[in-house]
């Protein structure tokens, strides 16, 4: 609401030519101020009618500690103006006060009407003060609106106490504000006398007339404006000098406006492995003015993914948002297949509002592992089997701490593997880190057998979010004989019609045992044959020694014979000896040379 204030205040000013009036008989309740040693003092009657007397003269100066309140004058008795409304809401009009004015003349002031003559029982208060006196003569007249105990404005204006006939004086007029409010559309208005020849203000006037007006838009709380006015007096009448004051109170009612405005984000990994959970943020902010009431949010999943709980759609509620708030939820879905899921999530509230998030795209993948063990079939015992393990990844997400197992197989002598390799237990490890989509890696591993019959060798890959693969090979070990046939004579030369012994020794070299291991042994013109023993029995037959066959030699084993010859004509003889046995395709032979001599 806003309200245009106008109050009346008479300020008799000292502009005098001559001596003060005294007061009369009867006035016992008139007001006295001392306005200073060497001023005036202004009279109040009970006629409201001031009067001026002349203070006894003194260097020393006193002020007033306040002005004295003014009596508003009845607004039946003045003339009304309409309020000028600048509000959004339209606020009621009321009728405005009369302005502020103040005076100065040398004249006492008429009463102006009944209107301002308060009731008989009601105490009069003047309507202005002198307040202080300057040390050159001047003194200050102060008003307070609308009471000296309740005051919004006051009005302070330093007149000297005489001017020289055409010789320029200035006088000042203050306005201060009171309160802590802001006062604003202030217009001053000094009606001039048209004995007063106006030359300058400070600030500038706007003239109308015999009328100077200044316009102050806002005067700020405790913050005050003076205006010095300068002139000449060209008439040696009193000068009397009228200033009106109106301002503006704004009093507006505020209605508080507010739009809450939602806003949602919904945050979810652009790719995920089947076998996790998937989590996915939704913020929810109100992003406007006020609070936003039953916020929910709704996001109805694709088919194939679906909340812990096993349900196709996350509903989470959010409550009341203040302006500006924000609230965070985290999800964990689950996806039942590989594949792309998008969706978005909607926001709404009690009243209507309602905000969607942007789309968002999961794409669920999964790593495959295949394995593949290679190896021989067969192998000697004793001898290393080789094998290889190739893994690949046939999937589309990737094999995440990839896992290479190869179980030892029982009855390995000696293992070799690829560089890498881990003895855990019965295990060799490789750790092959990440395996992408359509990758593979391979390793090796050797193992030599112990002993005969069936090395089983199997291995396995595991990764994660793979399922394990494995992959088995089974290689029969086999020993084979590896028998060697050495003849020695243990005399040589020999003398004709001495004797020599030749030594038959059958070594098994191999892993496996070797059967009916049989001896041949021949002798050239030269010897003669004396006697025979060893592994097996001898016969003569003709030039030929034969044993009998020595059913078995394991591995590692030996068997010896031997034939006693004697020498019958010098030169080179020749024994030679002939091993059969059931490993060999073809019969093996060694030959002795001996010298015979005379």
């Amino acid at each position: 609401m806003m309200k245009r204030a106008w109050i009346i205040l008479i300020l008799v000013s000292a502009v005098l030519q001559s001596g003060c009036r005294s007061p009369s008989k009867g006035q016992t309740d008139r007001e006295f101020q001392p306005a200073g040693n060497g001023g005036r003092a202004y009279f109040w009657d009970k006629d409201l009618r001031p009067t001026v007397a002349k203070l006894p003269a003194s260097r020393s100066r006193s002020r007033a500690p306040a002005a004295a309140p003014a009596v508003a004058a009845p607004a039946a008795a003045q003339p009304q103006a309409e309020p000028v409304v600048k509000a959004t809401v339209e606020p009621a009009r009321e009728p405005a006060a009369p302005p502020v004015v103040m005076t100065a003349s040398t004249e006492p002031l008429q009463p102006m009407g009944s209107g301002l003559r308060p009731p008989a029982s009601e105490k009069v208060t003047p309507l202005g003060r002198i307040v202080s006196v300057d040390e050159s003569g001047g003194h200050v007249l102060s008003f307070t609106y609308p009471r000296s105990d309740f005051g919004i404005m006051q009005v302070d204006k330093t007149m000297p106490e005489e001017v020289r006939l055409n010789t320029a004086f200035s006088y000042v007029i203050r306005v201060s504000n009171l309160t802590e409010a802001m006062l604003t559309d202030i217009t001053i208005t000094e009606t001039v006398s048209k004995d007063f020849q106006f030359s300058a203000s400070e600030p500038t006037a706007q003239m109308q007339g015999n009328k100077l007006v200044w316009e102050i838009e806002s005067l700020g709380p405790r913050a005050n404006r003076s205006i010095r006015i300068s002139g000449v007096a060209t008439s040696s009448r009193p000068l009397e000098q009228l200033t009106a004051i109106t301002h503006t109170i704004r009093d507006s009612a505020i209605v508080k406006v507010v739009e809450p405005t939602l806003a949602l984000r919904k945050i979810a990994p652009a790719e995920a492995l089947l076998c996790e959970p998937i989590q996915v943020d939704f913020i929810v902010t109100n992003t406007g003015t006020g609070a936003a009431q039953n916020v929910q949010i709704v996001d109805n999943l694709p088919a194939g993914i679906q909340t812990a709980d096993g349900k196709g759609k996350v509903v989470l509620e959010a409550g009341t948002l203040a302006a500006g708030e924000s609230r965070r939820f985290s999800v964990k879905l689950r996806a039942n297949r590989i594949g792309a899921y998008m969706s978005k999530a909607m926001a709404t509230s009690a009243v209507g509002l309602k905000a969607e998030s942007e789309a968002t795209t999961t794409n669920v993948r999964q790593p495959v592992l295949t394995i593949a063990k290679s190896g021989p079939k067969r192998q000697y015992l004793g001898r290393p089997v080789s094998y290889e393990i190739t893994v690949f990844n046939k999937g589309d997400g990737p094999a995440q701490n990839t896992i290479v197992e190869d179980i030892i197989p029982p009855g390995v002598a000696g293992i070799e593997a690829t560089t890498g390799a881990q003895f855990s237990g019965s295990k060799l490890i490789w750790e092959l880190g990440t395996l992408e989509p359509n990758t593979s890696k391979k390793v090796r591993v050797s193992y030599t057998p112990a002993r005969e019959g069936e090395l089983m060798a199997s291995a396995t890959a595991s990764a994660y979010c793979a399922e394990p693969v494995t992959d088995s090979v089974k290689t029969a070990i086999t020993g084979i004989a590896a028998v060697r046939l050495e003849v020695v004579d243990l005399e040589d030369p020999v003398e004709v019609g001495g004797t020599t012994t030749y030594t038959i020794t059958v070594s098994n070299e191999g892993s496996a045992a070797d059967g009916n291991i049989r001896i041949v042994c021949l002798l050239d013109d030269k010897l003669q044959y004396v006697s025979s023993a060893g592994a097996t029995a001898g016969s003569l037959l003709g030039k030929s020694v034969s044993f009998a066959p020595l059913r078995t030699l394991e591995p590692k084993a030996k068997a010896t014979w031997r034939v006693v010859v004697k020498g019958l004509q010098a030169g080179d003889a020749r024994f030679k000896a002939t091993m059969y046995t059931d490993q060999l395709a073809l019969p093996v032979e060694s030959m002795e040379a001996t010298h015979i001599y005379r």
